[in-house]
């Protein structure tokens, strides 16, 4: 009978410390998660900033000022024929 109960008493310890192991573990994963999560969270806003930056580096009077000011272009006279003559 003591044989039995020592055999008992080592199978509880041993599953005690099961789920000890198995809830920290649990809670490490579930810290991991949300610093993942928070990371995600970041990235979405970095990501909608870097879409109205882009947006606004695209911006059309933007873009035709530089092409008058910085590269010299003009827009093509519409009285000309499409040949050149």
């Amino acid at each position: 009978m003591l044989r039995f109960n020592v055999i008992l008493l080592l199978i509880v310890v041993f599953c005690a410390l099961g789920v000890v192991t198995s809830q920290h573990r649990a809670r490490k994963l579930f810290q991991a998660l949300e610093a993942e999560q928070e990371r995600a969270r970041q990235l979405d806003v970095e990501y909608g900033q870097l879409q109205l930056e882009m947006s606004t580096w695209a911006n059309h009077p933007r873009i035709e000022k530089i092409a008058r000011d910085r590269l010299r272009m003009v827009t093509p006279d519409s009285s000309v024929p499409k040949g050149g003559r």
